[in-house]
């Protein structure tokens, strides 16, 4: 009950916040108003390093479901947050935060206080050292080898990137092959899926599950590498060039953001 009135009190200052916002344009952007609460951006921070089912939000920031998902619904009406139904147990929901999105919106916000406080175009990776990254999926034909490819296209030499799957398929899929070679000039012709079992025993500085049912099964690494799970659906599954293409993309996006985490940690 008491949670019930604190999210309608909070539901209530909310309605306030918006209208005030529209009656006074001097008053901060209504994206960072929304960020600025402590729950929303635990929550923000929290999927910022990894795609993650309620429950465990809810470990985290140790708060119940109900206000949970009372604010994870906030977020998803501003676009900030989206969400994707597991494709190991459909009765889940992994939340995963458009990164691209909030860097639009925070800088917006940020540039309504000053224009000069508008970001430039992004700096170069600046990694100094090999990074190992390993990708895991199923079956090691489609998302975890796109992803390594990317990974590798965007740091060069930078990186160690690695995929492997729990299953793995006899080959490639056709359409992996192709639209890394059509939409960005990779050319993985050749390449054979590996089991995870054949990269057990090596040390990685990130693992990266990209598919719902490797993350339950994927097996322990040495020297605790950083985790984190990417919610992606099988373009397989679909079939379609176009699907092959949405994955990519999206995988592009994450990668992207997954270089820059890489050069920060490397020069802290």
């Amino acid at each position: 009950m008491n949670q019930l009135r604190l999210m309608h009190r909070t539901a209530l200052l909310y309605r306030a916040v918006m209208r005030s916002q529209r009656r006074d344009d001097t008053g901060p952007p209504d994206v960072l108003r929304l960020a600025a609460h402590p729950l929303r951006w635990q929550l923000l921070c929290t999927l910022a390093g990894s795609d993650h089912r309620v429950r465990e939000l809810c470990e985290r920031v140790g708060e119940p479901q109900n206000l949970v998902s009372y604010h994870l619904r906030l977020l998803r009406d501003a676009g900030l947050v989206t969400a994707n139904r597991s494709s190991a147990d459909g009765r889940d929901t992994y939340y995963h935060l458009d990164l691209d999105r909030c860097g639009r919106v925070f800088a917006d916000g940020v540039a309504a206080l000053h224009p000069a406080l508008r970001p430039g175009p992004p700096a170069g990776a600046g990694v100094r050292r090999p990074v190992a990254v390993l990708f895991v999926c199923t079956g090691n034909s489609s998302r975890s080898p796109i992803a390594e490819a990317l990974l590798r296209h965007r740091a060069g030499a930078a990186v160690d990137a690695v995929s492997a799957g729990t299953s793995p398929k006899p080959e490639l899929h056709p359409h992996t092959v192709r639209v890394l070679r059509d939409a960005y000039g990779v050319d993985v012709t050749g390449r054979r899926p590996r089991r995870v079992d054949e990269v057990a025993g090596r040390r990685f500085d990130h693992v990266v599950t990209v598919c719902d049912r490797a993350r339950e099964l994927c097996p322990e690494f040495p020297d605790h590498p950083r985790w984190a799970h990417w919610s992606i659906p099988d373009p397989a599954a679909d079939g379609s060039y176009a699907a092959f293409r949405r994955t990519a993309t999206e995988i592009d996006t994450r990668v992207r953001h997954l270089v820059s985490v890489l050069a920060a940690e490397e020069s802290s």
